[in-house]
């Protein structure tokens, strides 16, 4: 690991201490503050594909349908997103992209959350 000056520690240690809703966060408002991407950038390989069958790199996190539960579902799209009551509510009720553009890791989990709560979800 890199040596990190004293304020870099400092970062690093309340960075370790967010949620990884709130790391995310912190990256996309970083990487617009900043101009640049925390993306890692993807090496081609000769000839066009990288290896086919991998998984992309980033997925958009959609709700289909809420199930039962809709109050809980409203409740963890208001987590994930940071939206007020009334917009989380709309994404509910309409479905569509919770989520958009985030590593497949994340999604995964985001989904795993809002499936929890009742909600019918895919990555695309």
């Amino acid at each position: 690991m890199a040596e990190l000056s004293k304020n870099a520690q400092k970062v690093m240690d309340l960075v370790k201490d967010l949620t990884i809703v709130e790391l995310n966060d912190l990256v996309g408002a970083m990487e617009e503050e900043f101009g640049v991407s925390a993306a890692a950038p993807v090496m081609m390989a000769a000839g066009g594909d990288a290896g086919g069958d991998a998984a992309p790199a980033n997925v958009n996190v959609v709700l289909t349908s809420a199930g039962s539960q809709k109050i809980a579902v409203i409740k963890v799209v208001k987590e994930i997103t940071g939206l007020g009551l009334k917009e989380a509510k709309g994404i509910v009720d309409n479905g569509g992209n919770v989520k958009e553009d985030v590593p497949t890791a994340e999604g995964e989990e985001l989904k795993a959350k809002l499936e929890e709560a009742g909600a019918t979800v895919e990555l695309k």
